[in-house]
């Protein structure tokens, strides 16, 4: 993974990554395994400090049995039981176990890789899926019995391993849950193992996905925890599959305007942004843990590695087939990508980067209370509130395809409205209401609608929050947050202070207006990047010394990401802001190095992505 994928997670304000271990990528041959593709990931990922959802799957052919796993029922220790205890080692006879046991017992904090590597206590992989979407044929192809067998060997394999791993029930694709609810099932059947109650039910979290139709994340996550509760059982439930992928830009059928058929299921790049706020808060609203979206970049989509071809208007490029990809990015992808490599503008954000950028810095690093969800006939609002943070955080948006106005009951004296347009007001209730304006939603062309909803996704949200107490929030986003991240897409959070790091002092203050990327007075054809400089510092400096930097645009800076490096270290953020100086906290016989990113108004960051230095000194 490049480091500019790192760079740019960071700047969104992610926390965690999701991605796949593949087990017959790693075990080449019957007890043979190589790990140093996935030893480089593990380390860069904790490098850059985030969290790790890894998802063991995978099964190598020559453990191929039918549509499950050679030696899957065998027993999971060597004592010929499945019972956990001290002294026990786990049995070679059951491919699977010795898999996640193996795996597990690498990345832990305090295993293999963190002792090679001499990281600090804690540091390593926690969370562990079982599996991706076992209901989906597609990974698959057993019956729900052998899933809940995998389930458990990985339970026990991996807690064995680590007691303090969290094993995921395997994100569920819930194609047609009326259907098929594989939870459901899977409860049934754990319900009757005499060992279940010793043994968490076998899961610590329950992963479900869902794309397109911003009802159902809510719907989906509520299906969950109620499964569960049937058996008298609470757990964390991630949403940590989310997305849509866009038709009106490349890689997506472009030429689709008038081609309903082409349209299913995908949405338009405004779309993809309001589906990002609609999602997260939905699913929250729930009660969802996590919310990992899919993804940081269109990367291939679902079409084999290589597939490329220029921006068409639904031309014919091969085989008699129009071109078309799938768009989920935030980002487009770079001319150098596996796939996908002839976007006019490469690695530029999508309007949703800038819709979750918003929502990572207006929900912070603070806890937030159960949210209260009120939906009619034209809208939904979704209301949280942090005691923590002294703050009242309202979404709402249209499920209408006229434009709607709603009134909402204020709990403070003012409220500061952001919206995806670029613009954020500080506004006044009126008889202790505000009153919002809502955008009419977009036909989309969703061909499963609830009833009530006119489209899948609802017009832009907007966001409104309240100071109702006088906690302290960091603007910024923390690794506590909500785990807004892209699936497949490691990220850091920039104010984020590391615990063997001491950067400087972190600023907590920065102006509504520098929260937003791409105002909509900026034209859309802009691509020029900004250029970005530090002004020189003195070769020695006072512990307490003032910087300077700037940036120069065609249409003008939004603001600035400032990296210090300490004495040839790693480079860390010191500030995103819209100001050009700040004074900086050294420490004696320290050598601070610095270097300064810029965005334009149009949502353009500056070149200097490999960070070298552009001004030093060295306190005395």
């Amino acid at each position: 993974i490049s480091e500019k994928r790192y760079q740019q997670a960071l700047l969104l304000g992610a926390g965690w990554t999701r991605w796949p271990l593949y087990w017959d990528r790693v075990e080449t041959s019957p007890g043979g395994f190589n790990w140093a593709a996935y030893d480089q990931l593990v380390t860069d990922d904790l490098r850059h400090d985030f969290g790790i959802n890894a998802i063991l799957l995978g099964r190598p052919g020559f453990y191929a049995d039918n549509a499950s796993i050679t030696g899957l029922d065998a027993p999971i220790f060597s004592d010929g039981s499945d019972v956990p205890a001290a002294g026990k080692s786990i049995n070679p006879g059951n491919p699977w176990a010795n898999f996640v046991f193996q795996a597990v017992n690498r990345y832990k904090p305090g295993g293999i890789l963190a002792t090679q590597q001499g990281w600090r206590p804690g540091r390593g992989i926690v969370v562990w899926e079982a599996w991706n979407e076992p209901d989906f044929p597609l990974f698959w192809r057993g019956n729900v019995q052998q899933y809940v067998r995998l389930l458990k060997v990985a339970y026990l394999a991996a807690h064995f391993a680590d007691p303090n791993a969290q094993v995921m029930f395997g994100g569920l694709a819930y194609s047609n849950p009326d259907a098929n609810d594989w939870l459901s099932s899977a409860l049934q059947i754990i319900a009757q193992d005499p060992g279940r109650d010793a043994n968490n039910w076998y899961m610590d979290i329950v992963g479900v996905h869902n794309y397109t139709y911003t009802h159902r994340s809510g719907l989906m996550v509520r299906r969950v925890r109620e499964n569960l509760t049937r058996y008298g059982l609470s757990r964390s439930i991630w949403l940590n599959e989310t997305g849509v992928p866009v038709w009106d830009d490349y890689p997506g059928p472009t030429w689709a305007t008038d081609k309903p058929e082409s349209r299913t299921l995908r949405a338009t790049s405004q779309q993809q942004a309001a589906f990002v706020i609609q999602s997260a808060a939905s699913a929250w609203a729930e009660g969802a843990d996590v919310v990992i979206f899919h993804q940081l970049y269109d990367d291939c989509g679902n079409q084999p590695s290589g597939t490329d071809f220029p921006p068409n208007n639904g031309g014919i490029c091969q085989d008699g087939v129009a071109c078309w990809g799938d768009a989920h990015g935030l980002f487009r992808n770079e001319t150098d990508s596996t796939c996908f490599r002839q976007h006019p503008s490469p690695g530029t954000p999508r309007p949703a980067a800038f819709a979750y950028h918003l929502l990572a810095q207006v929900f912070g690093d603070s806890a937030f209370s159960a949210a209260t969800l009120q939906t009619d006939s034209r809208s939904t609002l979704i209301s949280f509130e942090s005691v923590e943070a002294g703050e009242k955080i309202t979404i709402a948006w249209n499920r209408t395809l006229q434009a709607a106005s709603m009134q909402v009951a204020s709990a403070a004296n003012s409220a500061t409205l952001y919206s995806l347009t670029g613009q954020s007001s500080l506004i006044t209730p009126e008889n202790g209401e505000y009153k919002l304006a809502l955008t009419a939603a977009t036909t989309d062309d969703y061909p499963y609608l609830q009833a009530g909803d006119q489209a899948g996704i609802g017009g832009q949200p907007l966001i409104l929050v309240e100071r109702t107490g006088t906690g302290t929030t960091l603007v910024q986003p923390q690794n506590q947050n909500p785990a807004l991240v892209p699936f497949s897409a490691p990220a850091v959070n920039p104010t984020r202070q590391r615990l063997d790091v001491t950067p400087g002092p972190i600023q907590t203050e920065t102006p509504p207006e520098a929260l937003i990327a791409a105002p909509v007075n900026v034209p859309l054809n802009d691509t020029q990047p900004p250029s970005a400089s530090m002004n020189p510092l003195p070769v020695i400096s006072p512990a307490d010394f003032t910087l300077t930097w700037g940036g120069d645009d065609n249409n003008g800076i939004a603001s600035y990401i400032v990296w210090v490096r300490v004495n040839g270290g790693d480079w860390q953020p010191w500030q995103e802001t819209s100001a050009t100086s700040g004074l900086y906290n050294g420490e004696s016989g320290t050598l601070y190095e610095f270097a300064v990113w810029a965005v334009d108004l149009a949502g353009n960051w500056s070149t200097n992505a490999d960070l070298q230095p552009q001004t030093y000194t060295r306190v005395e």
